[in-house]
């Protein structure tokens, strides 16, 4: 039975489990899936200020507001539903903030981005797998192993390491192997590989590998070791202490790399195209992936695009459809990998600056957003994206559970969300509009 809310953060709880039909206190269903809301967005910006300050980047606006957001979910402080609305809206635009702030940070310790081909076989010699956001862990780890025999793979949303100069210098990063974080029992399981658990985004191990298995920084996972600070040289042993990997070419290589820097120096070349019509629209196809069935419908879609379209793709649902062979239009590549799920700032600033070469607003741009969401920072993501008054966003593969029917009717009637349909209707809708 679905409930209308849930809440027991004071004494007041009904029947002391939890207060579900509205609180003891007065609190409305609405209101108390807003604060919900809220929090979930707080921690997807706390997590993007985490990897900031691990670099030496600190904001006492963000830092201030996060304080604020958290002191308005407290009981007895707010019961305005619509402030908690606006205040949704302000976090969205203080993400926008961190995420700026951290691509500051990325850029200006490992360079900016430039498209890499990466590898996905494996080279001779013991390996780690590196999994998670943490790009100062693996820059650390790389450091630990130049001069062995040592090769870094890189998991999931560690992939666009690989476009930071900074990062790709160190000949002993070698590739990346697997996808989405989802796939970890399964790759891990079966590869002899020490493991290095970054960030969010780590599952519990199996018992097959939990025994090479490590966590850094704010990752923690119970009966694996935790390596406080950055010396690895528990994690680099224990790789030497498992069976090598084969030299074995992958079945494909994957591009990533696409600063906003790099993608604004094609403008010229792709107003031309646009003006030509041989590009029509452009598509950012992407987010948090979730393992579910339902979240096929994402490489279908891309799939049955027309050849005269732009794709732009980010974190790791990017692995939904970043093996496809897209082709590009007379240079201009039709499936562009800006990045981790932070890097939605670069989406942004190539949207600005597309919308500068038009001179026309974002809103105005042959664009769709079509996005995959799991947890916290996708909700952040969202509300950046709503604050900055972006609309007519596609959302799955399901509505957030936190979405009761007042704050769905907010959000279509004010920002034209729409829920994920069939690939093919959902496109014709699209390039009719």
């Amino acid at each position: 039975m679905a409930l209308n809310m849930f809440c027991y953060q004071c004494s007041q709880a009904m029947n002391g489990e939890g207060c579900t039909v509205t609180g003891v206190c007065g609190k409305e269903p609405t209101v108390a899936r807003l604060q919900d809301n809220l929090q979930f967005i707080l921690k997807g910006i706390s997590a993007y200020y985490y990897h900031a300050r691990e670099l030496g980047y600190k904001d006492e606006e963000i830092a201030a507001f996060l304080s604020e957001g958290l002191y308005s979910t407290l009981t007895n402080v707010n019961f305005d539903a619509q402030e908690f609305v606006n205040l949704a809206l302000k976090a969205g635009m203080m993400n926008f903030k961190v995420m700026q702030l951290l691509k500051k940070a990325h850029i200006e310790t490992y360079g900016e981005p430039t498209p890499v081909e990466v590898e996905t076989g494996t080279k001779e010699g013991h390996a780690i797998i590196v999994t998670g956001h943490n790009l100062k862990a693996l820059e650390e780890l790389l450091k630990q192993v130049e001069g062995t025999d040592v090769y870094v793979y890189t998991h999931s949303e560690m992939l666009p390491a690989h476009g930071y100069p900074g990062l790709r210098k160190y000949k002993n990063l070698a590739g990346n192997l697997g996808a989405a974080w989802y796939d970890q029992r399964e790759l891990f399981d079966k590869i002899p590989a020490a493991i290095l658990g970054t960030s969010n985004c780590v599952l519990l191990p199996k018992e097959s590998y939990k025994d090479r298995m490590f966590t850094t920084s704010i990752a923690r996972l119970p009966g694996v070791k935790h390596i406080e600070g950055y010396d690895y040289s528990e994690v680099i042993a224990k790789a030497k202490s498992l069976p090598k990997l084969p030299e074995q070419p992958g079945k494909y290589k994957l591009t990533t790399g696409y600063s906003a820097s790099v993608v604004k120096s094609l403008a010229g070349k792709i107003k031309e195209l646009v003006e030509a019509g041989k590009i029509k629209h452009f598509f950012v196809v992407g987010g948090c992936d979730t393992p579910t069935k339902r979240g096929a419908y994402y490489r279908e879609f891309v799939e049955k695009l027309p050849k005269e379209t732009i794709v732009i793709t980010l974190a790791c649902g990017k692995f939904r459809i970043n093996d496809l062979q897209l082709g590009d239009i007379e240079g201009i590549p039709r499936l562009i990998d800006v990045g981790q799920c932070n890097d939605t700032i670069v989406a942004l600033e190539i949207a600005m600056a597309l919308a500068e070469t038009f001179n026309v607003p974002v809103t105005e741009l042959p664009l769709t957003l079509v996005l995959t969401w799991m947890e916290q920072k996708a909700v952040a993501i969202l509300w950046t994206l709503l604050a900055l008054g972006l609309k007519g966003i596609y959302i799955g593969p399901v509505l957030p559970a936190w979405v009761n029917k007042d704050i769905l009717d907010v959000l279509v009637n004010n920002y034209g969300i729409k829920l994920i349909g069939e690939p093919e209707e959902d496109i014709k809708a699209i390039l009719k509009a």
